[in-house]
């Protein structure tokens, strides 16, 4: 067994793991970075190019796990693809996004190199994918097999509760196995469950440190966390203003607009609601399979319950900060020129008007700087624009996605895997489970890969 770290630093980027089992070669998943551009965006291919893959497993859909799988198929063509249905879907659809967003910024940007893929190769990509069932195992060529055929490389999808469709992926070869958590969540959301992960004996365990760094809050519970972003809403209300609330337009913005159906239905607000164009594309996908797989509120139409008006990249600039609103915008890192930045910049440096952040932000991104400055501190949302002062409300809220910190090392210390390959972290998470688990667990390995590094498992 060999595998490579084909992220090209130790963090949260164009994540891809190179995994060879059984005489196969296998890629798992292959995203695009969302801070870099060009070549720095993708990860580092060259180090299996002379490699012809067997299969490329795809996690779940958000763009840096899926967002360069075109560019991985158009120089390994042979190479079988597999991911869940709903994966397929909403991955066709942000796919298509991305080929926007890329010849935009080829000609706003000089950027020759984009975009990496077209409209067209997209759609001829899609239509080899294979799209798997849940907790079923398939052999590379595409065909059901038993689970208990020992010999046989296999693959099977475990619903890992992050996002629509999110899994994590069970190798099993020669008597091994292998699991890799993709992105993971163990408790609730408001729309997604909990992960189902497999707690039989695991030889190695890839798994993710996205909340290492970060315990949870004492006394932190999701229903008190939502009726504290309720009250807030109305806060900011009574001083006069509207609300911005960045997020990725899989996922957060879903889990953001149900939990906004329940304060409706609860009787404790009422107010307009706009989203993003994506946003909404992606919610459509979340309504039509409501009833299918597992997920709370079973029976929500989204779009149909809170009728969201929509904004894109034309109609934001026509979009004034209007009191007594809430602005659910994508990018969830606030990526300049995308919605969520482009209003910020509009009611930054007004006290009446609040910025809620609801997730995980890169430190480095416009999100994670904003939600980290002090009142009043000049600070650069876009690098095109002038500094801006903050003047308006900023609070934080913890609806994370990922699996905090408590429950990684709780399920790995029941699975107690011979070697732990930790990924999906910047170096002081990583770092914090690295040390943990070598204290929990002191007769297995616990490895922090080396971008572009072979290693022998």
């Amino acid at each position: 067994m060999k595998f490579i770290n084909l992220t090209r630093r130790t963090e949260i980027g164009a994540n891809s793991y190179y995994i060879e089992a059984g005489g196969r070669r296998l890629v798992l998943d292959c995203g695009m970075h969302p801070k870099f551009e060009g070549e720095d965006a993708l990860p580092n291919f060259k180090a299996i190019a002379d490699r012809q893959l067997d299969a490329i497993l795809i996690s779940h859909s958000h763009q840096d796990h899926i967002g360069t799988l075109p560019v991985l198929m158009r120089r390994q063509p042979k190479a079988r693809v597999f991911m869940t249905e709903p994966t397929a879907e909403i991955g066709g659809a942000l796919l298509h996004n991305s080929v926007n967003v890329m010849t935009r910024q080829r000609e706003e940007l000089g950027m020759t190199l984009y975009p990496f893929f077209t409209h067209r190769e997209t759609d001829r990509a899609a239509d080899r994918w294979q799209s798997c069932a849940m907790r079923q195992a398939y052999s590379l060529s595409g065909e059901r097999v038993p689970s208990n055929n020992p010999d046989a490389l296999s693959l099977e999808f475990f619903e890992a509760g992050h996002v629509l469709g999110s899994t994590g992926i069970l190798l099993r070869s020669e008597g091994r196995r292998i699991f890799y958590t993709g992105d993971v969540n163990f408790d609730d959301q408001t729309i997604a469950q909990a992960a189902v992960f497999p707690e039989e004996e695991i030889d190695i365990l890839i798994v993710e440190c996205t909340r290492g760094d970060t315990p949870v809050p004492s006394g932190w519970r999701r229903t008190g966390e939502e009726q504290r972003l309720a009250q807030a809403i109305e806060n900011a209300f009574a001083r006069g203003g509207c609300v911005l609330i960045p997020v990725f337009a899989l996922g957060k913005t879903q889990e953001i607009l149900a939990m906004l159906y329940k304060f409706r239905r609860e009787k404790l607000l009422d107010f307009p609601i706009y989203i993003g164009g994506l946003s909404a594309k992606i919610s459509e996908i979340y309504d039509r399979r409501a009833s299918t797989g597992r997920r709370q509120l079973p029976r929500l139409q989204l779009l149909d319950e809170l009728r969201p008006f929509v904004l894109n990249a034309e109609t934001i600039h026509d979009a004034r900060a209007r009191a007594g609103r809430v602005y659910a915008l994508s990018s969830g890192m606030m990526v300049p020129k995308t919605l969520s930045n482009i209003f910020a910049q509009r009611i930054v440096e007004n006290p009446s008007h609040s910025i809620f952040f609801v997730g995980y932000a890169d430190p480095e991104s416009a999100a994670g700087i904003l939600r980290n400055a002090l009142p009043g501190e000049e600070v650069t949302i876009d690098p095109g624009q002038a500094a801006q002062r903050v003047r308006c409300h900023i609070e934080q809220f913890q609806f994370s996605a990922h699996a905090s910190r408590e429950s990684i090392i709780a399920y790995v210390n029941r699975l107690r895997p011979k070697k732990v390959l930790l990924v999906h972290g910047d170096p002081l998470a990583v770092e914090w489970v690295r040390a943990r688990l070598s204290l929990d667990l002191p007769n297995s390995e616990i490895i922090v890969p080396q971008p572009g590094v072979e290693m022998d498992l």
